[in-house]
């Protein structure tokens, strides 16, 4: 009987964040029967119904700990929330670093795996006598850009979003400066010390994990292994998906049923994207002039773009449409509150398209069942993803927003159609179907 290897894997706060690691922690124990993991959960307040609801399905070699919460109370308002995360992370070193003591104790620690955001963590793989990586959830293009943002930011003297000149990161599709994640978008900001921080950090690891693929990001992780010269292990081993489970029961899929071939768009803006007010009432006023079907998932309005991150609305969401929408709509559209099971939607035969904000996450489960995007980016990298999915590998359509940040109805109505009635795949031929 082979002898049981024990892992530690540290997530970072947001469902978004936890799941990938955790997905990706299941594909190697699906490999690996005889490993062992232990997942280490920090969280801001309490953790959210949604990653309980999820850890409870774990395999019984997976074991979660969720660390003793940070009060949201100690950071002052409008903090980005990649800062947020990234501060939740560093006030729980000191739990992290006691889970680990108490966990090398009783096991040999074979090795350490931490999310992107942890990776202070890593300065721990020593003392436990254990080897380091870092899980990155996110596509090569970023990694790419992490790993070149140090010589980036010695060779720029302005903000990155003044540029003139495209950045070309080796292997990628040339990216404007305002394309860039957000934290960079202010070069003075803490959240632009902490990402590059980040980037730094990069190369203390044994390895590099990344949930991306050879066919999706060829010239990137090419370009990426290159540069590493085999001194940095990079290991792609994605596409890695939340698997969805059948559920007959659930409304909108039941709905779908009903709906032609390749004829519903669906609208979704990930686990933690909101939208203001103004851009709730556009985007219903375009869907319904673009006369298209549609199913919408949507949030109460938010003044920030991540505002659902790391804690959920409590306001139904449907209140806030404009009046007689739904009613003007309901022979053509759904509108379903806060969640849908996204898997399966984009699986299903009726849907055509999805307008997505470019979560990493979301990105991959399109692209693996063939829906073309309309792009939407809202925060973090997604503008990058948003970039790749366009003008790299020609499967989405970007919208024009205002000098406001708005989309307006006419604009929305406009990409809609393009999408769901133009044949503008790559070849010539549809996207889907």
């Amino acid at each position: 009987m082979a002898k049981t290897i024990h892992i530690a894997v540290v997530s970072s706060p947001g469902f978004s964040h936890l799941v990938p690691i955790i997905e990706f922690t299941k594909r190697l124990l699906k490999l690996h029967p005889n490993f062992h993991v232990t997942c280490i959960i920090p969280s801001l307040g309490s953790p959210p119904e949604s990653s309980k609801a999820y850890l409870k399905t774990l395999p019984s070699n997976i074991h979660s700990i969720f660390l003793p919460p940070i009060s949201k109370e100690q950071f002052p308002q409008e903090v980005y929330v990649g800062l947020l995360i990234q501060l939740t992370v560093i006030l729980s070193l000191p739990s992290i670093h006691e889970v680990l003591k108490s966990l090398s104790s009783k096991v040999r620690l074979t090795a350490l795996v931490a999310d992107v955001f942890a990776f202070q963590v890593l300065e721990f793989a020593k003392e436990f006598h254990a080897l380091s990586y870092f899980y990155c959830p996110g596509s090569a293009m970023v990694l790419s850009l992490l790993l070149h943002l140090p010589k980036l930011d010695e060779e720029v003297s302005g903000e990155y979003k003044d540029l003139a000149e495209p950045i070309k990161l080796p292997g990628c599709v040339p990216l404007l400066g305002v394309d860039l994640p957000a934290p960079t978008q202010n070069r003075s900001s803490e959240a632009y010390k902490s990402f590059l921080e980040r980037a730094k950090a990069m190369v203390i690891a044994d390895g590099i994990i990344i949930n991306t693929f050879l066919e999706m990001e060829s010239g990137a992780i090419r370009a990426l292994e290159e540069r590493g010269n085999g001194k940095i292990k990079l290991y792609p081993v994605g596409p890695i998906t939340q698997k969805g489970s059948d559920n007959e029961a659930d409304g909108c899929l039941r709905w779908l049923d009903k709906q032609p071939n390749c004829s519903v768009l669906y609208v979704s803006f990930g686990s933690g994207g909101t939208l203001s007010q103004h851009q709730i009432n556009e985007l219903a006023w375009g869907l319904e002039l673009s006369g298209q079907r549609f199913l919408w998932v949507l949030r109460a309005p938010n003044s920030s773009a991540s505002g659902a991150y790391l804690e959920a609305a409590k306001e139904d969401p449907l209140e806030f449409l404009p009046k007689g929408f739904l009613e003007r709509t309901k022979e053509k559209g759904l509108v379903v509150a806060s969640w849908a099971p996204q898997v399966q939607v984009l699986g299903h035969s009726s849907v055509g398209g999805f307008l997505s904000h470019c979560g990493w996450n979301s990105t991959l489960e399109s692209v693996l069942e063939g829906v073309p995007l309309i792009t939407w980016p809202l925060f973090a990298e997604q503008r990058m993803n948003a970039v790749m999915l366009s003008d790299g590998l020609k499967v989405a359509l970007r919208p024009t927003f205002n000098d406001d940040g708005i989309v307006e109805k006419e604009e929305i109505a406009k990409v809609i159609n393009s999408l769901m009635d133009a044949e503008i795949g790559q070849d010539g031929s549809s996207f889907c179907c």
